[in-house]
């Protein structure tokens, strides 16, 4: 992982983030609708135990992401875990990898729209739904291409409001558990044994959960992706990792650790909207609309975030000749134009095959890319072995270095093969896990094929054959 190993996929754009706005797409990439909503359906599968789930889930991406810490700051690149896959497992790994992270983003930048501009649409029905996912679109598109200084600063603010979300959920949590605040139903930790019991779901449910759980983090990779953009990729991706993993973990369990206590876990309302269901509790007023204005930005905050993490995945599969080279155009501002309007041009395609067929395109593909994450923590894993044991062996030095290697490593990696085989106990687990493995499988045999005549244009000259 020497710098001359060092990819070119990012020379030409812009060094215009600062070590503020990474650290806040990090918090912000990681608090989304799959906190927000999708924790409702992780706690109905798991019960109380789903604690446990997102204790599992977080400490496996706090490593994930002091693995993805080492590799970037010896290594800063637009393409992260695609590009160090490429060098560690060759080049059909990083296009399968690159490529199933761009699908799934642009899948998610679609489902994203939709659930925003369903929302808005129930505020504002003069106007259609469709007109809304294309005000979206264009907007976000636009502050993507105004630069990534911009982008920056956009989601820099959408990050302030939900973290302040948070923090006010959870000082009211605090207040009702005291018995400070009052509720007109008992509250307090007896409810996480009540029900059913703290597991009701048993070991099958805590696994499944922890597939919804793993799929609410994502997004934490993209500051992997983003700290080639700044001026000190090295020191800013050591800080940032230090500091907003431990935050994310922190609100993540005690959002999670209210909701249950404050609301039995079978409550149908928890699915629904698991934060609506605490705030009603309180009889909060309007707390429909709070919720949903909440849940809307932290949609558009994370579209945000998509879009530029698919554009800069695409441009820089095209730099490796791994995508067609016309995405590597790069505008005056540093911005990979034909790769942003590619990735949302694909994205709007799936918002219209949605709409030509409701309730039947959108579910197949956020099934399909249902369990990319895992997939793409697991190439990781692999990945940072690999290339930490070819340093050691070559004496490299490296600025970050993950600690217990390579006990913690191997762990990682039989922690994520435990989470996959305990989940295919459970019936929409397993169906997730086989279709995302047919997508990867797929990726992986059109890329050999694709490549065969395609010459190598990376320096791989350190790149040792896998055993």
């Amino acid at each position: 992982m020497s710098a001359a190993l060092k990819d070119q996929s990012e020379q030409h754009l812009h060094a215009g983030l600062t070590r503020r706005q990474i650290s806040m797409m990090g918090l912000g990439g990681a608090i989304g609708a799959g906190l927000f909503v999708g924790s409702g359906q992780a706690i109905s599968i798991a019960g109380p135990a789903v604690l446990v789930s997102y204790l599992l889930a977080g400490t496996v991406i706090i490593v994930i992401m002091a693995m993805l810490a080492e590799m970037v700051a010896a290594n800063p690149s637009s393409g992260a875990f695609s590009t160090f896959a490429h060098k560690a497992m060759g080049r059909s790994a990083g296009s399968t990898l690159g490529w199933l992270y761009w699908i799934q983003l642009v899948v998610v930048v679609a489902a994203e729209a939709t659930g925003a501009a369903a929302i808005v649409a129930g505020w504002f029905p003069s106007v259609p739904q469709w007109g809304w996912v294309l005000l979206f679109v264009i907007a976000l598109s636009g502050a993507n291409l105004l630069g990534v200084r911009n982008y920056g600063r956009f989601e820099y603010w959408f990050a302030v409001i939900k973290v302040a979300a948070i923090i006010a959920f959870l000082v009211l949590g605090a207040l009702v558990l005291s018995y400070i605040i009052p509720t007109d139903q008992p509250v307090g930790l007896g409810n996480l044994a009540a029900h059913g019991g703290f597991a009701p779901g048993g070991m099958a449910g805590i696994a499944a959960a922890v597939l919804i759980v793993i799929f609410s983090f994502g997004g934490t990779e993209v500051v992997a992706i983003a700290a080639a953009e700044s001026n000190n990729p090295a020191d800013n991706i050591k800080r940032v990792v230090r500091s907003v993993m431990a935050r994310i973990l922190v609100f993540y369990l005690g959002s999670i650790l209210v909701i249950v206590a404050v609301v039995p876990w079978n409550d149908p309302a928890i699915v629904t909207g698991p934060f609506a269901a605490v705030l009603s509790v309180l009889n909060v007023p309007g707390v429909e609309v709070v919720m949903n204005a909440v849940v809307v930005i932290a949609l558009l905050s994370a579209m945000n975030a998509n879009i530029y993490g698919s554009s800069r995945m695409l441009y820089s599969l095209g730099k490796r000749k791994l995508a067609p080279v016309a995405v590597t155009h790069v505008t005056g501002k540093g911005v990979p134009a034909k790769a942003v309007i590619s990735s949302v041009a694909f994205s709007f395609l799936a918002v219209g095959l949605n709409w030509i067929w409701p309730e039947k395109v959108m579910p197949i593909l956020l099934n399909v890319v249902g369990s990319t994450i895992i997939v793409i923590w697991s190439f990781i894993a692999v990945t940072q072995y690999i290339l930490r044991r070819r340093a050691d062996r070559n004496g490299e030095h490296l600025p970050v270095r993950l600690w217990g290697f390579p006990y913690l490593s191997i762990a990682t990696m039989v922690v994520l093969a435990g989470i996959i085989g305990v989940s295919m106990t459970d019936a929409a687990a397993r169906t997730q896990l086989l279709l995302t493995a047919g997508l990867t499988a797929v990726i992986w045999i059109v890329s050999k094929i694709a490549l065969r005549n395609v010459p190598e244009v990376i320096d791989v000259e350190h790149v040792d054959e896998v055993a």
